[in-house]
């Protein structure tokens, strides 16, 4: 999804669908249903503080953030989020063993789902096969002979005593063209959605039978997770000895105990801008427009606007998306390529893949304005109650000017506060601080003067959130 899907701000971060985020969506669907526990979520420490923003924004307080040090597929992710959970249980209730058995929902966070009844009576019908012990999957009725996504074949009859739960025969990879047209056409075939019910002690078991050494490494990463701040860190050196492999190889494609569950309730995966082009309602020319839009003679296309006016004229079948530091312009039959972008972004040691021009930061934002030789001009966000760490710089010095709201100011051994239009001085080598005593953001315009601007040009002293 790039240009607007960043390695800082991944899809599941942005409002591809609504005004909400694709986490967000993902668990506001389910906000209102009772039986649940509050959500534990798993996530990079890269970005943890906008995950956590975004939980508070809509009014979610997790069970749990749980922060791996680095990504190693979904198997090792959801051991260690089945141990939480089981520790959780029986700290929590008095009868444990009984309440042992709670079931666990595991979803991925950049779905949409346009049919939540549906997906909620799914979820029923898949806990009275997870109750017993099964590991359930979803399985999506097909609408089109996608070659994208992995399929399951189901037995023919249901399991006794479920409604529409099915033994899982096979799954199966990616198919070509061909065979997809022949699995649309037989109804024992379904798109593997990648979301599950069981009971975590269930899959646990299953772990340890199939993949030994993911689940001996996952134990000893949580039973090694320490407290930073809201957050649990999972063991950095024995969640790296987790091998890297899905819930589908490690686990599923190997037990004696799956199951499917047909689902109608109008999924898609986002997985490209195509596919997000055919979920979103489109004007009578077949049009899906956002931000500040012109078309004349356009039809059947995806044109996106974050800042700037966009004008298409006389094309069909295209994507067009616009972002401060980026443009993509692609047909729609070739959106795969833009990933081939990302590699050459990267092969170029280019910054375009990994940030936007607005960087978010756990005290707000800043954005860059300008640079040139010596210098650089960044305009900066700090949300009430923020404050950036006590740090230094070797190789700049900085100029700050308050557009709006107040400013504490640490400078050296000197505190100040700093209103509209007021301006203070870092030079190179002093101690400084900057935060929000206020109740309203605060604004400001940083102009960085020196032999060497990077962000790695950072020594911190102290720091309210932990980072090193």
């Amino acid at each position: 999804m790039w240009p607007l899907s960043r390695e800082a701000l991944p899809k599941q971060l942005l409002p591809l669908c609504s005004r909400y985020s694709m986490l967000q969506e993902t668990l506001l669907r389910l906000a209102e249903w009772t039986e649940l526990m509050p959500p534990l979520l798993t996530c990079g420490n890269e970005h943890r503080f906008m995950v956590a923003e975004q939980l508070r924004a809509i009014g979610i307080a997790p069970l749990g953030i749980l922060l791996e040090p680095e990504g190693r597929n979904t198997a090792p992710t959801v051991a260690v989020a089945a141990h939480y959970l089981l520790q959780h249980v029986k700290e929590r209730k008095a009868d444990a063993e009984s309440k042992a058995d709670a079931l666990m929902l595991v979803l991925p966070a950049d779905h949409m789902i346009n049919d939540p009844e549906a997906f909620h009576a799914a979820i029923q019908r898949a806990a009275l096969a997870a109750g017993k012990g099964a590991l359930a999957t979803f399985g999506i009725v097909p609408s089109a002979p996608e070659t994208g996504y992995g399929y399951i074949r189901r037995a023919k009859t249901a399991l006794p005593g479920t409604e529409r739960c099915y033994a899982v025969e096979r799954f199966v990879e990616k198919p070509d063209k061909a065979t997809a047209e022949m699995f649309v056409k037989d109804d024992a075939y379904s798109w593997n959605s990648g979301m599950f019910l069981f009971q975590p002690k269930r899959y646990l078991e299953e772990l340890r039978e199939f993949r030994p050494l993911i689940a001996e490494s996952s134990q000893k990463a949580f039973e090694g997770a320490y407290r930073d701040l809201d957050f649990c860190r999972l063991d950095e050196v024995s969640f790296a000895a987790c091998p890297a492999e899905s819930i589908d190889y490690a686990v599923m494609e190997h037990t004696r105990h799956a199951v499917v569950v047909p689902a109608e309730i109008g999924w898609n995966d986002i997985g490209s801008w195509s596919a997000l082009w055919q979920v979103l309602k489109g004007d009578e020319n077949g049009n899906v427009l956002r931000g500040d839009v012109y078309t004349d003679d356009v039809r059947n296309s995806l044109i996106r606007a974050e800042n700037r006016f966009v004008a298409v004229v006389g094309i069909q079948d295209v994507v067009v998306v616009e972002t401060k530091d980026a443009v993509l312009v692609v047909h729609k039959d070739q959106v795969q390529g833009v990933k081939k972008i990302v590699e050459d972004l990267k092969k170029n040691s280019r910054t375009e893949h990994m940030n936007h021009i607005r960087v978010y930061r756990p005290w707000g934002s800043y954005e860059g304005i300008d640079m040139g030789d010596r210098f650089q001009v960044k305009r900066i966000t700090v949300e009430p109650g923020g404050k950036l760490s006590l740090q230094m710089h070797h190789h700049r010095a900085e100029h700050w000017v308050v557009v709006s709201g107040t400013a504490r100011i640490t400078r050296g051994e000197e505190e100040k506060f700093l209103t509209e239009n007021e301006s203070t001085y870092i030079p190179i080598g002093v101690k400084h601080r900057l935060e929000n005593p206020g109740k309203l953001p605060l604004h400001l315009i940083e102009v960085q003067s020196g032999s060497y601007l990077g962000e790695d040009d950072i020594v911190r002293f102290d720091d309210i959130y932990k980072r090193s």
